[in-house]
Parts: structure tokens; C-alpha cells; sequence
């Protein structure tokens, strides 16, 4: 949900139309985003969450002596990468023309909007214990009526 880099600093999950920020973490190696008014919370977002930037997204370029780029895109889907390299970050977001950035490159200061998470297991769960319910239910049902 956020990265290594992030587990000194407080957090909590993102939720819908939560106004976020590109913040530098104070307690971290790290950079990531905040909601608007608490910078000492981290907001963790989960793989397929979507953002929308209010702006150009700007970040820094792998090598700083190559300065800023940007995206032209404004809207995100939240992914992890190189999960399997426990000494790398893995935040990172996908645009719609396939460019990926790594949060920890995003540009402090910069505005977005969470527009949707991605979809969770727990309605099919629910789904799963109403046909439970219901198959439960069948045998009482025929019980009654013999």
C-alpha cells in the first residue's frame, strides 16, 4: 500500500475524493502523497487506484543533472513495480499513454484527486454468503413444506 521507505511515517488507506499532495516525508528517504492540510500522513494507495492531477504532472528525471519532464496526462492508475526487489521503491503511476513514473520522482506540490479504488474483494464475499445463505435456507424451506 505505500512503500518501504514509509513505514516510520503515519498512514492511512485513500478514499474517494480525497484531495491529495506530492509531499517530501520528513522522517523519510522518500516521497509520496498527503491529503491537503495534514502533511504528517501519508495516504496509501492501493494498486488500481485512480487519480486525477489538477495540473501537468511534473517529475524529476532519473539522472538530476537531466532536470524535470512531464507528463502531458492528467489522469493516473496507482500500480506497484519491481515488487520483487525488497530494496527498490515500487509506488508508481501508470499514465494512458503507458509512461510510467515513480512516486518518489512526483514533483512536491503537486495537486490530484483520488477518483476511484480499485474494485475489492469483499462484495463477492458478501455475494458468496448470500448464496450460502439462501442454499442454508433451501432445506428448512423443503422441511416445512414435508
Amino acid at each position: 500500500m505505500c512503500d518501504y521507505s514509509l513505514h516510520l511515517v503515519a498512514s492511512r488507506p485513500a478514499k474517494v475524493a480525497d484531495k491529495l499532495v506530492s509531499t517530501d516525508f520528513v522522517a523519510s528517504i522518500s516521497r509520496g502523497f498527503t491529503e491537503i492540510g495534514q502533511p504528517d500522513v501519508a495516504v496509501c494507495l492501493l494498486p488500481g487506484t485512480e487519480i486525477a492531477f489538477d495540473g501537468a504532472v511534473q517529475f524529476d528525471r532519473a539522472f538530476s543533472m537531466f532536470g524535470r519532464a512531464r507528463v502531458e496526462h492528467r489522469v493516473a492508475r496507482f500500480r506497484q513495480i519491481n515488487i520483487h526487489d525488497p530494496h527498490v521503491h515500487h509506488d508508481a503511476l501508470e499514465f494512458p499513454g503507458g509512461q510510467i513514473v515513480m512516486v518518489t520522482r512526483l514533483i512536491p506540490g503537486q495537486t490530484a484527486t483520488v477518483l476511484q479504488l480499485p474494485a475489492a474483494a469483499a462484495p463477492h464475499d458478501r455475494d458468496d454468503d448470500a448464496a450460502q445463505s439462501s442454499a442454508d435456507a433451501a432445506p428448512r424451506i423443503a422441511e416445512s413444506i414435508v
